[in-house]
């Protein structure tokens, strides 16, 4: 590999770069296939290789290339830097490189930086109860999980926000440059401020191959290629290392690295092409097919190793010359660690990329300072729009924080329209771009973070949280599942790093889903699917949480919660618009508290206590704001009509508490629940979601079979809001016809109310293909009790 010819004084430090590569590909085949002998020290032996080597090779050498030689800019140029890497199996390159460096040695005590180190190194990757083959927690210095590709350059420009002078190197694989999540992030360069936050430097690796294709930006010509990264605004910098001797190819690399410093040092904004052959210096012919430069190379060049292949890995092995890359003790040489940066210079150990370790927590107001008074006498009677109250609690995060720079809203275009407003009098959104007179809310500073893909927003927020800060993203909830693979790669990260050595828990992600389903009746079928919460519940309750406040007052105490946990996906489903305050300050703090509970006010009291005596005839249960009011409207009707029923109303706060404790163990106790559901009575729960999702979370909880839901059944259209209800038969008539239905004692005595409901479904429908509203009765049945009334008495309150 090096060519000895070249002796002059300033080949030193290419050589000491040319050394640090070939090492970390050393490492990097040895992880893929030995288990013994990792210095060669013998003959390689069948009894020396991984019984089912695994792993991927392809992408491996460009990675190594990389990292060194921004180790090498590190030095030269002082710089503070963090690596993320695109490529989604490159783990065993950064296990490599930070075992040179001595983090991984130093989070890892078993695999110390010697021979036998080593040998646990190459043993543990892509083995049972070892390492896994992409990146994640457990290499120190990862802030991004390689599980899946298209977020590295979101992830990148979300770690420099607020970090002025911090260099995110991004090396972007030209298989995941493919993914529309990263052909939108190339433009999140318009979105930092230079004053403000730190840079990010892409380096696009373009080995040629994907799995089993070429890429697409490998072969479009070099000029249009150029025209495109400087049409994003970038200045590109091309390397070519294919084809060339190999120390020219780490002259183009440095010179290239050098000159990305100056650019950035100039306010501009370089990116690397990286161009090298997939595999490189891996073996070029396996069994008479080509390998290196192909897509052959992309996981192992050699897939299992028998007689035949074993000399011809041992030559491959013995290529890098580890004899004088490592001690006979296997620690890197002096000249291997020349060009490592030490301490904290380290990209591996750089402070940004464990981010508890740096995390403060946010100054967080009581929410009862901007609760919505409540008359006690008349719970309902005043109206607000929860998600604008919130706005105002939003502002003062803030300006509460405002010196330490770390809270920032994200959104797809939709603050406004979420009615989160009043963030503006704190904050403005963050444009960079041209300013037009018409323009509102636009800031070179700003904090609220819009762009129109939901991908970027999300992995913005979970680069910022990465790297110690704190965030909250709002989404309309049908365009949520846009992220559920992103939300899943990020749970997984939550899971492995609180097994990881040294890891400290990160501020929880946090999702304001709001523009939800019983409101999307103006924009129609496409806008309504609660389907989120299926996925969010798959993750499971000890990473995820799933809040339904019934009212305004309860999401403040729920968002202050939520902004205030550590190592979670906090999920929070809330309306924007008018809706009834149930709760004041203290019961709201209350209720949520306790995560579900009765409405002692709209039950029937002798139904409210937890004795047999007093045992309910029916439990009303509902999660989900509209849900609740519908619940609260049936319950008024059944004891308007039926006074003799006992109905007790039970509202759930915090979805996932309704599992069993055998699943989960913050869970409503089983004594709890069947306090507040007890096993031999009916109960209608009323949901915001697929009725399924109550029944799987239930299933093993007592009394389960008496357990009837009504929620989203996929029946919509742009209608009127209680048309949405009725169409899906989650209206407080489809309610009492349901309560009804399930007390067969009291079916006479019901006969009439149950017609009463009938009629009023035809009634509805009349009204709104007449009037192309809803009926007085319905707007106004709780706050105007007189106008409420329609022609056929059924009351408000």
């Amino acid at each position: 590999m090096v060519q000895q010819s070249r002796t002059t004084t300033a080949d030193v430090t290419l050589r000491q770069v040319d050394a640090q590569w070939r090492a970390a590909n050393y490492l990097t085949v040895g992880q893929l296939y030995l288990r013994e002998n990792p210095l060669l020290t013998d003959a390689l032996t069948l009894d020396h290789i991984k019984p089912r080597p695994l792993g991927h090779w392809g992408t491996a050498p460009g990675l190594n290339f990389i990292y060194s030689h921004v180790n090498r800019a590190i030095i030269a140029h002082d710089l503070d830097a963090l690596c993320v890497v695109g490529p989604g199996h490159g783990g065993a390159a950064l296990c490599a490189n930070s075992w040179l460096d001595g983090t991984y040695s130093a989070s890892h005590p078993e695999v110390p930086q010697n021979s036998a180190g080593m040998r646990e190194l190459f043993r543990q990757f892509s083995t049972p109860e070892g390492v896994p083959s992409h990146t994640g927690p457990h290499i120190p210095g990862s802030i991004h999980e390689g599980g899946e590709l298209g977020y590295s350059l979101a992830h990148a420009y979300g770690a420099v926000m607020d970090n002025p002078g911090l260099v995110a190197v991004c090396i972007v694989g030209d298989g995941e440059a493919e993914t529309g999540p990263l052909a939108a992030s190339w433009h999140a360069n318009k979105f930092v401020n230079p004053d403000t936050d730190g840079t990010v430097l892409p380096i696009l690796h373009l080995n040629g191959y994907k799995l089993d294709n070429p890429t697409v930006l490998s072969r479009i010509p070099t000029d249009q290629l150029g025209s495109l990264l400087r049409g994003y605004g970038y200045v590109p910098l091309f390397v070519f290392a294919g084809g060339c001797e190999v120390f020219v190819a780490h002259e183009r690399m440095t010179l290239a690295l050098d000159r990305a410093v100056d650019l950035i040092r100039e306010g501009r904004q370089p990116v690397i092409v990286f161009e090298s052959p997939k595999g490189w210096t891996g073996p070029r012919i396996v069994e008479g097919l080509p390998v290196e430069g192909t897509w052959r190379s992309h996981q192992l060049p050699y897939k299992t190793i028998d007689d035949r292949h074993l000399e011809k890995l041992q030559t491959w092995l013995l290529s890098y010359q580890p004899g004088a890359l490592f001690d006979a003790d296997g620690k890197p040489a002096a000249h291997v660690q020349a060009l490592i940066p030490r301490g904290d210079a380290r990209m591996s150990a750089n402070r940004h990329t464990n981010g508890g370790a740096i995390l403060q927590r946010l100054d967080l107001a009581e929410p009862a300072q901007y609760a919505v008074d409540v008359p006690q006498a008349a719970p309902g009677t005043a109206d607000a729009a929860p998600t604008t109250v919130l706005g105002h609690y939003l502002a003062d995060v803030f300006d509460r924080n405002a010196q330490a720079r770390n809270f920032r809203l994200f959104g797809p275009d939709e603050t406004t329209s979420n009615r989160l407003t009043a963030v503006y009098r704190a904050t403005g959104k963050r444009w960079n771009g041209r300013l037009e007179l018409t323009d509102a809310n636009l800031d070179r500073d700003g904090r609220v973070m819009e762009i129109l893909s939901e991908h970027l927003c999300q992995g913005w927020l979970e680069g910022y949280l990465l790297t110690g800060r704190h965030g909250m993203l709002s989404c309309y909830e049908a365009f949520a599942h846009l992220v559920d693979s992103m939300v899943d790669q990020h749970a997984k990260w939550l899971k492995t790093a609180a097994q990881a050595p040294g890891r400290l828990p990160i501020a929880s992600l946090n999702q304001l889903i709001t523009s939800h389903v019983w409101r999307q009746d103006h924009n129609g079928f496409s806008h309504q699917d609660p389907g989120y919460l299926d996925h969010i519940t798959n993750i499971g309750a000890d990473v995820a949480a799933i809040y339904l406040p019934p009212d305004t007052n309860t999401l403040l105490h729920v968002a202050r919660e939520c902004l205030s946990s550590t190592g979670k996906i906090n999920v929070i489903v809330a309306g924007k618009h008018d809706s009834p305050v149930w709760f004041d300050a203290t019961s709201a703090a209350e209720h949520c508290e306790r995560g579900a509970g009765i409405i002692d006010w709209t039950s029937t009291p002798s139904a409210v206590d937890r004795d047999d005596e007093s045992s309910p005839d029916i439990v009303l249960g509902c999660a989900g704001d509209v849900p609740t009011t519908e619940t609260i409207a049936a319950a008024h009707l059944l004891q308007h009509y039926l006074p003799q029923l006992r109905t007790r109303v039970v509202n759930v706060v915090d979805l996932l508490r309704l599992q069993s404790p055998s699943q989960y163990r913050y869970a409503i106790s089983d004594a709890q629940y069947e306090g507040l559901f007890p096993p031999t009575c009916p109960t209608l729960f009323a949901f915001h979601g697929y009725p399924a999702l109550i029944h799987r979370l239930t299933y093993r909880r007592p009394g389960h079979e008496h357990l009837h839901v009504r929620g989203f059944t996929d029946r919509g259209s742009t209608t009127t809001p209680f048309d949405m209800l009725v169409r899906n038969g989650i209206d407080r008539y489809q309610l009492v016809i349901d309560a009804i239905d399930l007390l067969p004692d009291h079916a006479a005595q019901a006969a009439a109310l149950r017609q009463k409901m009938v009629d009023a479904h035809t009634r509805h429908k009349q009204w709104i293909r007449d009037h192309g509203t809803d009926m007085p009765s319905v707007q106004h049945w709780y706050s105007d009790p007189e106008e409420a009334l329609d022609d056929h008495g059924i009351p408000g309150r």
